[in-house]
């Protein structure tokens, strides 16, 4: 089971994210399990002023493929999407991220699973919480546990 994180803030991001999420369990040697609701939150990083609120979202996918081929997908359908990767901290109509690959920690040239930041982003806890409070980043500690202690990031779920 892989865990992806899905954030846009260009074009209109709530549907992107919705196609996405579709797209990702059309994949070949990927199958949707589920997918959170969708939560708003404000850009965060250097040089994000003016920029539109991201929505965010999880997505589960029971997969076949590795966590390489995975992350080489992932990159192909942000492209698909009109992701054009600039700098840090760009907005960007689509970005997928590698959460999770089980329970393995990978740490290679341009792959780092868990996500190196994932414990520390609102943004990607409580979607990932609404699914699996007790799911367990290696190295970091639980999802539920890992929430509790971080600092409110103005998150808000959206309507469905």
């Amino acid at each position: 089971m892989a865990w992806i994180g899905l954030g846009a803030n260009l074009g209109t991001p709530a549907q992107t994210l919705r196609e996405a999420i579709a797209r990702l369990g059309a994949q070949p040697g990927c199958r949707l399990i589920t997918h959170s609701s969708l939560y708003a939150s404000a850009p965060l990083g250097e040089d994000t002023a003016g920029q539109p609120e991201y929505v965010n979202a999880v997505a589960a996918l029971d997969t076949s493929l590795s966590a390489r081929e995975l992350l080489d997908m992932l990159l192909q359908v942000e492209r698909e999407f009109g992701r054009q990767r600039s700098r840090r901290n760009a907005a960007r109509t689509l970005d997928l991220d590698l959460l999770l690959y089980g329970h393995e920690c990978i740490h290679v040239a341009d792959l780092d699973v868990p996500h190196p930041r994932m414990h520390e982003r609102a943004f990607v806890l409580i979607p990932l919480s609404e699914l699996a409070r007790e799911a367990h980043i290696p190295g970091r500690g639980f999802v539920g546990e890992l929430l509790a202690v971080l600092p409110d990031q103005h998150i808000r779920r959206l309507p469905n």
